[in-house]
């Protein structure tokens, strides 16, 4: 019994445990069981969804679900629009041979622009089907009506279920402008239907990337060094070789793997092979990373937001106030390592992968394998973990090369140091602001500098993001995949004077891609650290001061809720600090995101305490505005997980470095938020029918940093400019105001 594991058990109680195969073409397909590639032209309906004799619907969505809820959300839209019940619907996602593409599923558009598209196809789908009963009964369309797909003409007394209309297809082209329900008529949209996937990831049956396996499979470890830019020397192979099921070693240029019979064995041979790297040139130095980000070669420098004149607001103030704020360099640090599987059989390449953005990794992988992109197949399944692009994309690119110069299914498995240490990272960000105050206390001007990376995407070419097997390969990658870092950092606030300005730099010096709420989590952290450090300046509460800066009745009412849910008592913050060991303390934080859709206010309660410099998030208060919800209880969890997820990022996460060398490698080197660590976290939703749906993943995030800095401030009169907020930080910026003091 020291062996019995959880799926032993789920087997033994009868719960089961789900193989899964998927499948290419031809042969290959039938092996593996994976559906036939159709038509996926985006302006066709029958690319959108078909309807079987049974009157069960299957959609084809291009996003997918990351465990945020997403599918049974988008299935809700879908089933309200063609007016069929929600267990009669199945979903396809991110399968490139079967659905549209719909863009990567990312920035916060998966509903709003995603789940419109797939409301237009199935519109347009329950026109079609109207016409064609209305056709062959010889009646007005307007006279029918649809009770869960069963078309009705009650004058008549005929039925007919969508399935026995549907023929051979639609057969027609989607029309962009055909007339959506009005939100009144829905009666799915906006309940909080239970989620599909959870089920299956309760019992262990749900198919989860790392379970996949294909008859004949075999098992790689790509062998890198966790020097960055380092170049291979020589390999000797001889100790990996009587490894009992070795197979081969695959080298292209830098890129180095072992190939075994099974997974162990891989393991085994990665660890015995004889590698020999030479080092990359060193990083800039990790203790003094914000200063040299801002020596760094800026490549355009741009005026994100200017009103008014600044220059006389500034030099006529009664009061200034200045700031800088920065933000390390994070990694994804997703719980389970990446994996991803493919397999090359008669000039055709499938791969299995967990990657956000399966129609990019199209064109990725064409680049990287000289294959046409339309002999490349990529099929999604859940990963262990991706708000942002991580090391799923890499282990794909991985898998296919491999699979290639094998001709057979390869696995390919990250291990955890793959993973922590080489997954792409957010870069570094530093910031400063300045304002004015006149002699009311009202801000007269408001002056941001923000040092971000090159937004190399404005029209987001997927060849931008360097994936380690093209730049091992000696394919040249242009540059880094990050892009619209600029946005949140114009003022939030309406100020007579503002001018902020984006210095964008020429290139990171780590492999940069997006991290959750990109370039927004850390300018707003920026901006709202800094309101809060006016609003102190000015002798106001903080949440009146930022009331008195708004005109936007939704931004109000979003901190107006979370003002109530905490219980808000109003007064100028850091005004009632504990002097014991240990102190408490409440901030705010407010942003719209992109200063263009969802509205989000936080409260955060914190104790600190003084002698090993712990900060505990013990409550944060949240309300979000994301217009017309979906899936209350789905816009909850993200919520939750985002401010949870937040946390540990404000608190404890951090790269580190040294010359060349990669030293965040596990959870020891690079920790993460425990449970005891979790904050309870209370949500207010404000729903806004008969508004536009907005997205609800990323934008929570980016008000938790401020909000704690807020709060620590208010526990101790001390401000924390610099995430994370680490014991030893604490410990130093509180010695820094006692000797001040002093």
């Amino acid at each position: 019994m020291s062996n019995f594991n959880r799926r032993d058990f789920l087997g033994v109680t009868g719960a089961g445990v789900l193989a899964v195969g998927f499948s290419l073409t031809g042969e290959a397909q039938a092996a593996y069981n994976l559906p036939s590639a159709k038509s996926v032209a985006k302006d066709a309906l029958d690319s959108w969804l078909t309807i079987d004799q049974k009157n069960r619907v299957t959609l084809y969505v291009g996003k997918v679900d990351l465990g945020t809820g997403t599918k049974t959300a988008l299935t809700q839209m879908a089933a309200d629009e063609l007016d069929v019940s929600f267990g009669r619907i199945e979903m396809i996602m991110g399968d490139t041979g079967t659905t549209p593409d719909q863009w990567l599923t990312g920035a916060a558009i998966t509903i709003s622009q995603g789940g419109n598209e797939l409301r237009i196809a199935a519109a347009n789908a329950r026109q079609a089907l109207l016409q064609r009963a209305a056709q062959q009964w010889g009646v007005p369309a307007a006279e029918l009506t649809v009770v869960d797909g069963v078309i009705a003409h009650e004058a008549s007394r005929r039925t007919a279920p969508y399935g026995s209309l549907i023929g051979q297809g639609f057969e027609i082209k989607v029309d962009p402008k055909i007339a959506l329900k009005k939100h009144t008529d829905y009666k799915l949209v906006g309940q909080s239907v239970p989620r599909v996937d959870i089920p299956a990831k309760v019992s262990g049956e749900h198919p989860y990337m790392h379970d996949l396996r294909l008859p004949g499979m075999l098992h790689a470890r790509v062998i890198r060094p966790t020097l960055i830019g380092a170049t291979l020397q020589s390999v000797d192979d001889a100790s990996a070789k009587r490894v009992s099921g070795f197979v081969q070693t695959v080298r292209q240029g830098n890129f180095l793997a072992v190939v075994a019979k099974t997974e162990w064995a891989a393991v085994k041979a990665s660890r015995a092979i004889q590698a020999t790297w030479a080092a990359g040139p060193d990083l800039p130095a990790k203790a003094t990373i914000f200063e040299s980000w801002r020596k760094m070669p800026v490549a355009k420098e741009e005026a994100t937001q200017k009103v008014g004149d600044i220059t006389q607001a500034l030099g006529g103030a009664a009061r200034m106030v200045k700031a800088s704020y920065n933000f390390a360099v994070q990694t994804h640090a997703s719980i389970g390592p990446s994996c991803a599987v493919a397999d090359f059989q008669k000039g055709q390449l499938v791969c299995w992968s967990a990657s956000q953005a399966t129609h990019s990794m199209q064109h990725e992988l064409a680049v990287i394998t000289g294959l046409s992109r339309e002999s490349i197949r990529v099929v999604y399944l859940d990963g262990s973990g991706c708000y942002g692009r991580n090391g799923h994309e890499d282990a794909t690119a991985d898998a296919a090369l491999i699979a290639m110069k094998l001709g057979k299914p390869v696995r390919v498995q990250w291990m955890r140091q793959d993973e922590t240490a080489l997954a792409p990272k957010s870069p570094p960000r530093t910031m400063d602001l300045e304002a004015s105050l006149d002699a009311s206390g009202k801000i007269t001007g408001w002056k941001g500098d923000f040092y971000i990376a090159l937004n190399h995407i404005a029209a987001f070419k997927p060849l931008d993001f360097p994936l380690l097997a093209a730049s091992d390969t000696g394919i040249p990658r242009p540059g880094n995949w990050v892009g619209f870092l600029f946005q949140n950092a114009g003022a939030p606030y309406v100020v007579p004077n503002i001018l902020v300005t984006t210095k964008h730099i020429e290139q990171t010096f780590l492999r940069s891609s997006h991290l959750r709420s990109p370039g927004r989590i850390e300018n707003s952290f920026a901006n709202e650290a800094f309101m809060d450090e006016v609003a102190a300046a000015a002798g106001a509460d903080a949440a009146a001061f930022r009331l008195a800066h708004l005109n936007d009745a939704r931004a109000i009412a979003v901190i107006q809720a979370a003002l109530k849910a905490s219980n808000w008592q109003t007064r100028p913050s850091a005004t009632q600090v504990n002097a014991g060991n240990v102190t408490r303390g409440r901030g705010i934080s407010y942003v719209r995101y992109n200063n263009t859709i969802t509205y989000v206010a936080t409260v955060a309660e914190v104790e600190v305490n003084r002698t090993t410099g712990q900060i505990l998030v013990t409550k944060v208060f949240v309300a979000h505005d994301c217009g017309q919800i979906v899936n209350p209880d789905g816009v909850i969890n993200q919520v939750e997980g985002g401010v949870i997820q937040t946390v540990s990022r404000t608190l404890m996460e951090e790269v580190q470095w040294n010359g060349s060398t990669v030293s965040s490698v596990d959870w020891a080197s690079y920790p993460i938020l425990r449970f005891p660590e979790a904050p309870q976290v209370k949500t207010v939703l404000i729903d806004r029918p008969g508004q536009p749906s907005w997205g609800a993943g990323e934008q929570t995030p980016t008000t938790v940093p401020a909000a704690i800095a807020n709060a620590f401030f208010d526990a101790t009169g001390v401000r924390l400019r610099t995430i994370p907020f680490t014991p030893d930080s604490v410990k130093v910026a509180l010695s820094g105001a006692e000797r001040k003091a002093a």
